[in-house]
Parts: structure tokens; C-alpha cells; sequence
């Protein structure tokens, strides 16, 4: 795997013109989705609209990606969001070298799981979706989503 880190923290949301970059140390799945929409928010205009149902998408991804962190991955250890061009990269980073894995909704006796339709929920709403290896342990999940 690739190896991917960013750990300086911004205080504040970025500019679009700077390539917006939004961190957030180790955070709850409602902190994540409200990043994602300042760093859009950063980007979206009259004259440069973002679609709602994809900025929920982006939403959603990073909801599900720090939700598998905290449930999965032994908590997250780093979370950032770049808005590049009208595509927004979402990065989840945690302390657990496991892939992630889709498990079906049903066990083998056919009973429906709780849970188990976060990542097949990410890897549907992004375009590209990377794990990479981190060199102090853990991983990161990179997943891309369209704006358009």
C-alpha cells in the first residue's frame, strides 16, 4: 500500500483558491460531517452551485469512514477534507493495519445483520476509494466523491 499522512491541524476553513484543506484532530461522526460541508460551503457560489444530493454524499461518506474508525479501526487518529476542483477527498485515518471488508446483510443462518453497510455504502457514492498503509501503524481511507 501507499503511504499517506497529514497530521498539521488548521483552525480555521480554508479558501477554494488555496486548494481547501479542512483537519480535524480525532472526531465523532457529526464533526465529520459538518467539516465537509464548511470546506464545500468554501467552494460553492451563485455562480459555482453545488448539487445538495452530492454534497450529502460527501456527507455521508465521511459520516460512515470515521464511524468504521471509531467501531473498526481503534478510533480515528487524523481526519481531513480537500476540496479540488468540484470533486471533495475525504481522509480518515486510524490505528488498525485490518483491511476494511464488506460482510453480507445476512449471517449464515439467513438473519439480517445489524450493521456491516458502512463500507459498501462508501465504495458506492465515491469515485475512487485508496486504503493506504501509514508508517507509524494504522491506515488511512482516501474516498473521492463528485460535487456534479
Amino acid at each position: 500500500m501507499t503511504e499517506q499522512h497529514r497530521t498539521t491541524p488548521s483552525a480555521e476553513p480554508p479558501s477554494c483558491a488555496d486548494g481547501p484543506v479542512w483537519h480535524a484532530g480525532a472526531c465523532r461522526p457529526a464533526d465529520a460531517r459538518r467539516a465537509v460541508e464548511r470546506a464545500i460551503a468554501a467552494c460553492c457560489r451563485p455562480d459555482r452551485p453545488c448539487d445538495e444530493h452530492a454534497v450529502s454524499d460527501a456527507q455521508l461518506v465521511a459520516s460512515e469512514l470515521t464511524t468504521n474508525a471509531i467501531l473498526h479501526g481503534g478510533g480515528v487518529t487524523d481526519f481531513h477534507v480537500d476540496v479540488v476542483g468540484r470533486d471533495v477527498r475525504v481522509c480518515v485515518s486510524d490505528r488498525s493495519d485490518r483491511l476494511p471488508v464488506a460482510r453480507p446483510p445476512v449471517d449464515r443462518q439467513g438473519r439480517r445483520r445489524v450493521g456491516g453497510r458502512g463500507w459498501p455504502i462508501v465504495c458506492r457514492l465515491a469515485r475512487d476509494v485508496k486504503v493506504s498503509d501509514l508508517p507509524s501503524g494504522g491506515k488511512c481511507i482516501s474516498a473521492v466523491v463528485p460535487l456534479t
